[in-house]
């Protein structure tokens, strides 16, 4: 008796054969929609205001006495700003990182996510790539646009590393609109 998985392999196999059975003209890709095919315009966070809110995140934990790293990431996930402070561990440098990578490509706050992943475990988009879903990852947006993310790592609680992160944002919030 043929196992699922060999029954999905065979159907996959059935699917391509049938495909490579199509005339050519039918095999061509849909055209892209028109609004595609010219020059696009994307808002992205500024390095001005990146760079201030990494330095309102890291003082406002500072001043609770953590000593984290922040950093923000354009809407694309490309590291733009990061503030480490004084004593900080080096492993705040990678979890603030891809807890700004994993919220800008989701444009969601990285607590909602891990939350969704424990409800819903057949979701997990913490295995996709370099992925972090523990709370402390904050999309920034400007005009109802996700123009980058905040993540910041190394306070004892990703509630106390996410109200850091907030905090910087609010810092540049007039400068967003």
């Amino acid at each position: 008796m043929p196992t699922p998985r060999r029954l999905l392999v065979a159907a996959g196999l059935a699917a391509t054969a049938a495909l490579a059975m199509q005339p050519a003209s039918a095999q061509q890709p849909a055209p892209l929609p028109a609004a595609a095919t010219g020059p696009i315009t994307e808002r992205n966070i500024s390095l001005s205001l990146a760079h201030q809110a990494v330095m309102v995140a890291v003082e406002n934990c500072w001043a609770r006495g953590y000593r984290v790293t922040a950093t923000i990431v354009d809407r694309h996930g490309v590291v733009k700003a990061v503030a480490r402070a004084d004593g900080a561990t080096f492993w705040t440098l990678d979890s603030a990182e891809r807890k700004a990578l994993t919220s800008a490509n989701f444009r969601a706050p990285t607590g909602r996510l891990a939350e969704g992943a424990r409800n819903s475990p057949a979701v997990n988009v913490g295995q996709i790539g370099r992925s972090l879903l523990l709370q402390g990852g904050v999309p920034i947006a400007a005009g109802g646009e996700v123009i980058g993310a905040i993540g910041v790592g190394g306070a004892p609680s990703g509630q106390i590393d996410e109200e850091c992160g907030q905090a910087g944002i609010e810092a540049v919030r007039a400068r967003l609109q």
